[in-house]
C-alpha cells in the first residue's frame, strides 16, 4: 500500500470525522481521480511536438496518455476539427496516490520561489485544479532530453460536497497551500 493511501486511511479519516462530524465512513470525502492535461498548440504546424509531449507525460504519470483532438476548426490558427492538439491522462487507484505523493512532496518544492499553491482554485464542487508552467519540476524528466518547456494542468477530483471539505482533505494529505 502506498504511503499517502495509508496516511488517508489512518490520520485523514479521523481528523475529517472530528472536524465535520460525519456519522458514517461512507460520508468521508476521498480523492476519486487525478487528470493531467497537456495542451500542445504547436502540434498544428509540427506534429513531432505532440510526440515529445506524449513521451513526457508517459514518463511523469507512468501511464500512456490519450490524444485530445480539436472540437472546432479555427482558420486563424490553421486548426481543423479532429486534429490532435494535446494529450491527457486519468490516474486512479495506486498510480494516483503515487503521483500525488511525488507531486506534493518532490515536484512542487522544486518550483522556483515556491510559497505554496493557491487555496482559491476550487470549482465549487470540491475539485481542485493547479497549472504548472514547466514539466522540469518532475524528477524523471531529464533537462538535456527535452526539446521545449511545456506546461500542464492537473485536476484533482474529489467526492467532497463543498470546497471547504476538499480543502481540508487535501491539506491533511499534505498539499502545501499558501499560509
Amino acid at each position: 500500500m502506498d504511503r499517502l493511501q495509508e496516511k488517508y486511511q489512518n490520520e485523514v479519516c479521523k481528523a475529517m470525522t472530528e472536524k465535520f462530524g460525519y456519522k458514517n465512513v461512507m460520508q468521508l470525502p476521498k480523492i476519486e481521480k487525478v487528470i493531467i492535461n497537456m495542451g500542445v498548440g504547436e502540434a498544428v504546424g509540427n506534429p513531432k511536438a505532440l510526440d515529445a509531449a506524449v513521451n513526457d507525460l508517459t514518463i511523469i504519470s507512468g501511464q500512456k496518455p490519450l490524444l485530445t483532438r480539436a472540437k472546432k476548426s479555427l482558420a486563424a490558427w490553421k486548426l481543423r476539427e479532429g486534429m490532435p492538439i494535446g494529450c491527457k491522462v486519468t490516474l486512479r487507484g495506486t498510480r494516483m496516490y503515487q503521483f500525488l505523493d511525488k507531486f506534493m512532496n518532490v515536484a512542487l518544492p522544486r518550483v522556483r520561489d515556491f510559497r505554496g499553491v493557491s487555496d482559491k482554485a476550487f470549482d465549487g464542487r470540491g475539485n481542485y485544479a493547479v497549472g504548472l508552467k514547466e514539466q522540469l519540476i518532475f524528477p524523471e524528466i531529464e533537462y538535456d532530453k527535452i526539446d521545449k518547456i511545456r506546461g500542464m494542468n492537473i485536476v484533482i477530483v474529489t467526492t467532497a460536497q463543498t470546497d471547504e471539505e476538499a480543502r481540508e482533505l487535501l491539506k491533511l494529505m499534505g498539499m502545501p497551500f499558501k499560509a
